[in-house]
């Protein structure tokens, strides 16, 4: 038996109880119970909407199923997530989704780039209920010269968590809902192009969409990744995360983590996500240089790293520490940049010391 506080209460959950804060939202407290609840329309960095029904659960007292992503808890509530009766509701939901999207167009593009369609994980979970007509109504698409966010009509399920976190997270509200009935789809003010429009690039469109309707231009023709790779990325000094899609030993895709488990919250901006061409460009510099009788010659770090120290002496030795300057980039994590002002105060005895992001 859980103790309730007073900024507590005590909700069930399949039978588990479980402490929650007033008003939580009950996806999140039932997530803490173990259950698995179905979601399409929820994500954790927006304001609750309720318009996917995926995550409908019993709640003792409330004659109807009840979304889960938008209902806040009270103490003593009492919570089914798994019954017949959910199941059923869950099975028609997912034949009604597929009437609007055939899995062949639903999938395809994301199956051939290897992005998740969670629609297609919960067809595969818990399977249709009666097998639908198909609505047969295309959606509207639109040329977008954009280079970098892909929009397939086809495979949108119209949840809208691109405008929302459109307009939640970034601010900007570049995209809107058109449309309506079956013809509702994504589009910008006048149909114009998001170049042309207040769209930032960020691509958090195409991390939040459920079904790959949105997914990266770069990575249309790109090979199936073989592996994913956790770093950070070196644009600035955030320390955002960056999950790297790696073929044949090269970057193919770039997405964010989970929100939720990182500094960056699943988000990133325009260089985070697209900027990745630079990793294999040919001018890329691969090993340290060291001047020599005016000629740049490739060196060992342990040789260009001793020839600068020497260098930095040199100088020191000849005209003083405070003939030094240190200066450190925005782009450093705060660590590095910590390095660089205490290599200048503590190993060369100089305040000389400056970094960008302060003029």
């Amino acid at each position: 038996m859980n103790a309730k506080t007073q900024n507590t209460v005590i909700v069930t959950v399949n039978g588990t109880e479980v402490d929650a804060a007033p008003g939580e939202l009950l996806i999140h407290v039932a997530a803490r119970a173990g259950a698995d609840v179905p979601t399409l329309c929820h994500d954790p960095r927006l304001d609750p909407m309720g318009s996917c029904r995926m995550c409908l659960v019993e709640i003792e007292g409330q004659r109807r199923l009840q979304p889960a992503c938008a209902w806040h808890v009270t103490d003593g509530m009492d919570v089914t997530t798994e019954s017949d009766r959910i199941e059923r509701h869950r099975q028609t939901l997912l034949s009604m989704y597929m009437a609007d999207h055939a899995i062949d167009e639903a999938t395809k593009l994301p199956q051939q780039r290897g992005v998740g369609n969670e629609l297609l994980d919960l067809v595969l979970k818990h399977g249709t209920g009666p097998e639908l007509t198909h609505i047969g109504t295309p959606r509207e698409g639109r040329e977008d010269n954009n280079p970098y966010i892909h929009f397939d009509p086809e495979a949108c399920i119209a949840c809208a968590r691109c405008v929302r976190y459109c307009d939640e997270v970034e601010a900007v509200s570049a995209i809107t809902l058109a449309g309506r009935g079956a013809k509702t789809t994504i589009a910008t003010a006048d149909q114009i192009g998001l170049l042309d429009s207040t769209c930032e690039m960020c691509g958090g469109c195409i991390d939040t969409c459920p079904t790959g309707a949105m997914t990266e231009k770069p990575s249309l023709k790109a090979p199936e990744p073989e592996k994913v790779v956790r770093s950070t990325c070196n644009f600035c000094g955030v320390g955002c995360q960056l999950d790297l899609h790696v073929a044949d030993d090269q970057v193919v895709r770039i997405t964010s983590p989970e929100p939720g488990t990182t500094l960056n919250d699943g988000n990133l901006c325009i260089k985070g996500r697209f900027s990745y061409e630079f990793i294999h460009h040919e001018d890329r510099l691969t090993t340290p240089m060291i001047r020599r009788d005016g000629v740049l010659e490739p060196a060992s770090w342990d040789e260009a790293i001793e020839y600068a120290a020497k260098g930095l002496m040199g100088v020191r030795d000849r005209h003083g520490a405070d003939a030094l300057g240190f200066v450190s980039s925005s782009r450093c994590t705060g660590e590095e940049n910590y390095l660089v002002q205490k290599l200048s105060r503590a190993a060369f005895g100089t305040n000389n010391c400056h970094q960008c992001a302060a003029t």
